[in-house]
């Protein structure tokens, strides 16, 4: 295979988690924060699995909450490599919680990560360009530059505030 380009699959992580009391607000329902700090986990993994090397997080963006997750529910957190750039790499990550006794699965969160992948001396280092294979990845990687763009321009509008 070529050591240029890699398939999306390649990233893919999966992390499950039990949801307990200590996880969860007044409304018994999950923390947001907790939530972000297993999402960006999965999404460090996933990237460092891509670029196999050290990465840090860049940037998070479009982090939808879609639905609440509850005490007693088992949420699964995927993340995978949708997009890359020379030595930036986009991470879809996506949340479901479960129900174990009826099995009932909901999407409850979605959100773009971008990371940065660092060489042995903490510099930005190039990362081998992903390939999608699944529709998912497809339409994912298809709209990633102009996520891209959005980021960039964002970024931009910051450091002139």
């Amino acid at each position: 295979m070529d050591p240029t380009t890699k398939p999306a699959s390649e990233s893919r992580t999966i992390m499950t988690q039990l949801i307990f009391p200590l996880d969860t607000n007044h409304h018994d329902t999950m923390f947001g924060g907790k939530l972000m700090e297993y999402m960006d986990k999965a999404a460090a993994i996933a990237a460092m699995r891509h670029a196999r090397m050290q990465a840090v997080t860049a940037s998070s963006d479009s982090l939808d909450f879609l639905a609440p997750i509850r005490v007693g529910e088992v949420i699964e957190i995927e993340a995978f490599v949708s997009w890359t750039n020379r030595s930036s790499m986009e991470v879809y990550v996506s949340v479901h919680s479960e129900k174990l006794f009826s099995g009932v699965r909901t999407r409850t969160v979605t959100a773009f990560f971008t990371f940065v992948a660092l060489n042995e001396h903490g510099k930005p280092e190039t990362v081998p360009t992903v390939i999608p294979e699944t529709d998912e990845e497809k339409k994912l990687h298809a709209s990633a530059p102009e996520r891209h763009a959005l980021r960039k321009k964002r970024k931009e509008d910051r450091k002139n505030d």
